[in-house]
């Protein structure tokens, strides 16, 4: 298996945190997998899949939050606590990523559509 990017995600709009280690999955491997396999996606982390359009909770074992970014990172779908065995497919958006976040994180953090992101890159593991 190859190396994963890892980085900061911030909301550079509220200015806030959403997720302080955030794995990006952009090869093929990477974004079939995703988050399955896991017990649980600790707080102050997740996954940003580049590129996605839609996704699905399949074999997930917890609920997660999603945002759905566009190509200039600026939010324009939201989906909070989406349950396990469900396929969250954003038509009309112009979807480009999917950011993975803990159930609850979106709502703590004020995130909002129309909010822009940014990756500060931090490692590859």
């Amino acid at each position: 298996m190859g190396t994963m990017l890892v980085g900061e995600v911030v909301n550079r709009t509220k200015g806030t945190v959403l997720a302080d280690k955030c794995s990006i999955a952009i090869t093929v491997s990477e974004r079939v997998r995703g988050l399955l396999g896991t017990s649980e996606l600790k707080d102050g982390f997740g996954m940003l899949i580049v590129p996605c359009s839609s996704i699905h909770t399949f074999f997930m074992r917890y609920p997660i939050d999603v945002a759905f970014l566009d190509g200039k990172m600026r939010i324009v779908h939201l989906v909070e606590s989406l349950p396990p065995w469900r396929i969250c497919l954003p038509r009309g958006t112009g979807a480009k990523m999917a950011l993975e976040l803990p159930s609850g994180r979106l709502m703590k953090t004020n995130t909002a559509i129309g909010d822009e992101l940014e990756i500060k890159l931090l490692a590859m593991r």
